[in-house]
């Protein structure tokens, strides 16, 4: 992959890179033309998987180069980290206020954000698009850093966190197109409805992207605040939606380490 967006705008990069992730999303909502249903711990032990690597992502691809770019500008580092970390946090928890969405598994009554009329399959998509929102920003500011010229920047580094992205959005798919298939919903439909939800990504990386390349000092904030917004989605949503089944827990739980192991490993790797 490395090879194939050497070279390339930074902006077509970011873009080339959050489509992947995109076509992974569609991937795992493909699984709905093969069956009905997929085993609960299975899908748990995926989400589980999700949130590891989110949460390596986090610091590995995001907030280690934040804190270092924010040195070598002359900031002070553990500010910048600070600010930019709970910056994300709350600009995830204001969209978590008002965006009116649904998680797995619950019934209409416990939707959240503001009160809407909309069916139940368009909140359930709303609800994955939510945390796709700071996955794509976080792609598209790890390319624009590559294009900044800083040192803690690398393609291979960027490149690995879209991997990463990549990976544990496949499981994101399935969590939208089975739910909508057992509800009746036809299988194009269902499909249609889960690949929907990734689409947000392209469009977050190509932002994110363009907002460090024309503000390059903002640049260790926006890393920071990336990671803040996903380790907002991961305790907020991932973790509890994965542990809901008490008999779970432990598996799910092997499989969140095991997501930060894939993860960690893809970005010393290539990083």
């Amino acid at each position: 992959m490395i090879s194939l967006i050497e070279g390339l705008d930074p902006i077509v990069q970011a873009l080339t890179a959050t489509c992947f992730t995109w076509l992974v999303t569609a991937a795992g909502a493909a699984l709905v033309f093969g069956a009905r249903s997929i085993n609960q711990r299975f899908m748990d032990s995926m989400l589980g998987f999700a949130a590891g690597v989110m949460i390596a992502a986090s610091f590995w691809s995001l907030l280690a180069p934040g804190i270092e770019m924010a040195e070598d500008m002359g900031m002070v580092a553990w500010l910048t980290a600070a600010i930019g970390f709970l910056g994300g946090g709350i600009f995830m928890r204001l969209i978590d206020v008002f965006l009116p969405h649904l998680h797995l598994g619950l019934g209409e009554d416990k939707a959240e954000g503001v009160k809407t009329s909309w069916q139940r399959s368009t909140l359930l998509v709303l609800a994955i698009t939510l945390h796709n929102i700071p996955e794509g920003l976080a792609v598209g500011v790890a390319f624009g850093a590559v294009a900044a010229g800083l040192s803690s920047a690398t393609l291979g580094g960027a490149v690995a966190l879209a991997i990463g992205i990549g990976l544990q959005n496949f499981p994101e798919g399935a969590a939208v197109s089975m739910p909508l298939r057992r509800e009746g919903l036809s299988r194009k439909r269902s499909f249609f409805y889960g690949q929907l939800s990734g689409i947000v990504e392209p469009i977050a990386g190509v932002a994110g992207a363009a907002f460090v390349l024309h503000l390059r000092h903002l640049l260790p904030y926006a890393l920071c605040f990336a990671a803040g917004a996903m380790i907002f989605v991961v305790v907020e949503e991932l973790i509890p939606e994965s542990q809901r089944e008490q008999k779970n827990i432990d598996v799910v739980t092997m499989a969140t380490m095991a997501g930060f192991a894939v993860m960690m490993m893809l970005d010393v790797a290539l990083g």
